[in-house]
């Protein structure tokens, strides 16, 4: 399972939030400020399933050397569809609104209880399931529309194709009566022709 990466620059904050998400049985790596997270997030390989990123990120709002909203601006370049959890003990409705706005998931206040905490990471793991599932929704739906369209065009070569030998057909036809309207030896004229 992907760990769950949090970022605050208070270690009791961080202690009680790996406490919490231990006890769910989730695993954790902890970060002390942004460029730490960016550091690993770039150094994950493309494609190796065995070093994926993580699951979600729990980001403090206010930390020094960077914001949570700055970061999460960065991961959403880095990671797209990386649920964000943005914390903060300034619970003004500025910072959820520019939280928001900026792609984060959940908004925690601090302090927060253990049950809250679940509550959002949870909330958060179910969001990222379901997009998750409508982009996969998506893809099939794309690669039916795209096989659709491939049909649609072999029938309209195919269509082409038919209207094109029909009118072959026909001036074949045409052909073979008026030569088998033809009189044999000379006798008689194309005005003879019934």
């Amino acid at each position: 399972m992907k760990p769950i990466w949090i970022v605050d620059d208070d270690p009791s904050i961080r202690f009680v939030l790996e406490k919490a998400l231990a006890r769910e049985n989730l695993p954790t790596r902890s970060f002390t400020n942004p460029r730490e997270v960016l550091e690993a997030l770039t150094q994950i390989p493309a494609g190796d399933p065995a070093r994926q990123g993580p699951q979600i990120l729990v980001s403090d709002i206010r930390m020094p050397g960077g914001s949570g909203l700055q970061l999460l601006e960065k991961v959403r370049e880095l990671q797209p569809g990386l649920p964000v959890i943005i914390m903060t003990a300034y619970s003004d409705l500025d910072s959820a609104v520019s939280a928001f706005q900026g792609g984060a998931f959940e908004y925690l206040p601090k302090p927060f209880d253990a049950t809250l905490l679940r509550a959002r990471v949870g909330a958060s793991l179910e969001k990222k399931a379901l997009r998750d599932e409508v982009r996969e929704w998506n893809r099939k739906l794309e690669e039916r529309v795209q096989e659709q369209v491939a049909q649609l065009n072999r029938l309209g070569r195919l269509k082409g194709f038919l209207r094109t030998a029909s009118g072959i057909i026909v001036a074949t036809v045409a052909a073979v009566w008026l030569l088998q309207s033809i009189p044999v030896g000379g006798q008689g004229s194309f005005a003879d022709v019934p």
